[in-house]
């Protein structure tokens, strides 16, 4: 096989480890003298090869070359721009070759997501079609995670670790605030069409450390009431499992339901929370439910929240009645 140069380019938003591809692209190259020649990196993504703004990193020592093992962002410049189709565009396939001609490249390794596999896909079969063949090679990179055929995308690895790890410290500070001030923390996360970042922040959970999480997938239809009723799980000071508790400084919840209890032991200062509570003789000999009239289609809608909570967090299949009266 006749040696040819390469050309290799980075595109799309630059992650963790984009350079450390580019890093075994050209050692890689290097391995194979017999068959590759130089390696030229593109200034600037796929814009430094229409404008034949091009690094010959041949020129580079090994060691400048490993040391893009630990650099970050991306080293030779990236871009977001899609080259459109050839009916639209014939000039920019024409100039694309004619650079590659010109510094007789053969290959061409894309760094990038999906619209760079989708511009790597034209130039290979446009190449072939204007007489000058390009081994074009997509090298996967996206922290999407999206790529059809690609099980773990470089890239990934290093936002799913800064999510969960910005999730979980987010969640401390709220958690010491929760008292006076903020009590839900929403996180907004990349990913295209996919869930993997956001299933990645659930990462930010361990079996020491519990944190309320409710994650929503683009996968999914939002679905309000389930939502809302895993909110009201995470929360349970604010449904009405701990009722009785704030009855007093919520007068609306009064509405609903008050629990006037009698037992073995009277206590004018009884407090009640989720599953809690200050009696220490909890022996109930009497409840009586004072109840008021309400919009009916306000009361469905709560219970079709309370009915989906039950269902995502107790087994509904047994008889119980614990959760109400414990």
């Amino acid at each position: 096989m006749q040696k040819r140069n390469a050309f290799y380019a980075q595109s799309g938003g630059v992650t963790a480890v984009i350079n450390a591809t580019a890093c075994a692209v050209i050692q890689t190259a290097r391995k194979h003298k017999d068959r590759i020649g130089k390696v030229y990196a593109g200034r600037n993504g796929i814009i430094g090869a229409l404008t034949e703004d091009l690094i010959d990193t041949s020129r580079e020592s090994s060691a400048a070359i490993a040391a893009l093992m630990h650099t970050p962002a991306g080293a030779f410049g990236s871009c977001r721009y899609q080259l459109a189709s050839i009916d639209k565009n014939r000039a920019q396939y024409e100039r694309l070759l004619e650079v590659f001609r010109a510094h007789d490249i053969g290959y061409f390794f894309y760094n990038g997501g999906n619209d760079s596999a989708d511009t790597c896909l034209k130039v290979s079969q446009i190449s072939a079609r204007l007489g000058y063949p390009i081994v074009a090679v997509h090298v996967p990179k996206t922290v999407d995670n999206d790529l059809p055929v690609t099980d773990c995308c470089p890239g990934f690895a290093s936002v799913a670790k800064y999510v969960a790890v910005s999730m979980r410290e987010a969640a401390f500070d709220v958690a010491s605030m929760a008292k006076t001030s903020t009590r839900i923390f929403v996180l907004e996360v990349m990913g295209r069409n996919a869930g993997w970042i956001t299933a990645a922040v659930g990462l930010a959970e361990d079996k020491a450390t519990s944190i309320p999480l409710v994650l929503l997938f683009p996968e999914i239809v939002f679905d309000e009431a389930r939502f809302l009723a895993l909110v009201d799980a995470h929360m349970p000071e604010e449904d009405g499992f701990a009722l009785a508790e704030h009855a007093a400084r919520r007068p609306r919840l009064v509405g609903a339901v008050l629990m006037l209890l009698s037992s073995v032991r009277q206590d004018d200062d009884l407090s009640f929370g989720y599953r809690k509570s200050n009696l220490d003789e909890p022996v109930i000999l009497a409840a009586r439910f004072e109840l008021e009239p309400e919009d009916p289609e306000a009361v469905v809608k709560r219970m079709r929240r309370v009915w989906i909570l039950k269902k995502e967090n107790q087994p509904y299949g047994h008889q119980s009645a614990g959760c109400i009266f414990k």
